[in-house]
């Protein structure tokens, strides 16, 4: 399992980090016109920051957040279920490892049970009461 987990973290630090802690120079020259940060600041909506060019509507930003971590969460799921299913898979009759399986595969679904009413709650909330703008 350790092992899991340093392969894991390796794989989220390579594919998760900015772009530009890889890159020789910034991505942003404000001089050349069709640049990424001119073109992404000419509306005055946008900011251009080290994860690439962001919102500046606290509305838009929190959707953009939400599905963001939505989509990390589910995707942590996921490998949890499968790595639960794996599990099971060689768990050659030992019912310890067997029950350790099924506990991962159970608490993997009930986790993104939770996510899935949470971002439901929250959006129900947001757009119904409070009507926050950019929430639908």
């Amino acid at each position: 399992m350790k092992r899991f987990a340093a392969i894991f973290l390796l794989l989220i630090i390579l594919f998760f980090l900015p772009k530009s802690i890889f890159a020789a120079s910034s991505p942003c020259n404000f001089t050349e016109a069709g640049s990424g940060c001119s073109s992404c600041m000419d509306d005055g909506k946008h900011v251009w920051t080290a994860f690439g060019c962001l919102e500046t509507d606290s509305g838009q930003f929190i959707n953009n957040l939400l599905k963001f971590g939505s989509g990390i969460a589910g995707g942590i799921a996921f490998l949890l279920i499968i790595i639960g299913g794996f599990q099971i898979v060689i768990s050659a009759g030992n019912p310890e490892k067997l029950n350790e399986g099924k506990e991962l595969v159970t608490s993997a679904i009930v986790g993104l049970l939770f996510i899935i009413f949470s971002i439901f709650l929250l959006r129900f909330i947001g757009v119904d009461f409070l009507g926050i703008p950019g929430f639908e």
